[in-house]
């Protein structure tokens, strides 16, 4: 079967360890089902497996891709959970928690097996590639807001990177949720949209803002990390979900995260109840994944191009 995968590993140049071509068909194990792919999303954790970033060199070959939905083998249209172990479902004693690609093939490709427990349903109210955008980015930023950051209606959050697909995410989901949302970035066009999309207001990378905020929210890492800390009212959050401009910021700020007594709380994808909600969310309120653009698999290539350059406005989507 066709698919995009990861040949060897290169930390400096990721994009000439992918290779696209013909690889072994998936065998479902006891308890998991082999889905027909009919969407799947790029996210910057498929750049990171490419630099060997959790994905050593004795298993690869490996298919990229945590994000799908498709059709199960009972043509049943679904929507993966990439969480897998999360529950215990379909592994051993003795296989750890982690995500498609890191131990188990992902879904850039024609097929991919998963333990069955990770189908949920997809609503008839969402595409294919919609659906296909929710479990990674979406999922990771309602986890971040809803779970994580404890904000409430009325209160102001500031989202750190304007144009990736969880920033996209914060921004749609928080204005859903009655909260006042402020977005941060260094291109123009992407502050104009992040507005479009429902942001009250948008500023320049570490610009100094009108007031403090009750909850930032951090996957930008080092660039914006003394901005997020001082960004923040006196007991207010931080939530961090990934770190794309590197995990060493040049002052970590302590002395303002304990004079100030604020909260960092760290958050890594969610879980399946969450995902539900999620998927529940976007079809009572109407609210729908940003994507940027559509790519055959065949393309695979163009849109991880696109990825590392950081040419991105909401998610990329691959159709095999």
């Amino acid at each position: 079967m066709f698919a995009a995968y990861a040949a060897r590993i290169d930390a400096d140049d990721p994009l000439s360890a992918l290779e696209l071509g013909d690889l072994p068909e998936p065998q479902a194990r006891p308890g998991w089902s082999v889905v027909t792919v009919k969407a799947a999303t790029l996210n910057h954790h498929d750049l990171w497996s490419l630099r060997g970033v959790g994905l050593p060199a004795e298993r690869l070959p490996m298919i990229l891709g945590c994000d799908a939905a498709g059709v199960d083998e009972h043509g049943n249209e679904v929507v993966i959970h990439s969480v897998i172990g999360q529950s215990g479902h379909g592994v051993g004693p003795d296989e750890p928690r982690s995500l498609l690609t890191e131990r188990y093939q992902g879904t850039f490709a024609q097929r991919v097996a998963v333990p069955t427990w990770n189908l949920l349903p997809k609503p008839a109210e969402l595409t294919f590639e919609q659906a296909a955008c929710l479990p990674t980015a979406w999922l990771t930023a309602y986890r971040m807001l809803f779970t994580k950051a404890g904000v409430k209606p009325g209160d102001t959050v500031l989202v750190q990177g304007a144009g990736g697909g969880v920033a996209t995410a914060l921004v749609v989901l928080a204005k859903a949720a009655g909260l006042r949302v402020w977005v941060t970035g260094r291109d123009e066009v992407k502050r104009a949209r992040a507005v479009e999309l429902g942001a009250d207001a948008a500023f320049e990378s570490g610009a100094r803002l009108p007031e403090r905020v009750d909850a930032v929210m951090e996957t930008v890492g080092a660039a914006t990390w003394a901005h997020s800390v001082k960004a923040l009212k006196p007991g207010g959050t931080i939530v961090i979900s990934g770190a794309t401009s590197g995990y060493n910021p040049p002052a970590t700020e302590l002395n303002r995260i304990f004079f100030l007594e604020l909260n960092v709380a760290g958050s890594t994808m969610g879980t399946k109840d969450e995902l539900a909600g999620l998927l529940s969310l976007c079809v009572n309120t109407g609210i729908r994944p940003v994507i940027d653009s559509v790519f055959p698999l065949t393309g695979a290539r163009d849109a991880f191009a696109r990825l590392a350059k950081g040419d991105v406005f909401g998610k990329l989507v691959l159709t095999p």
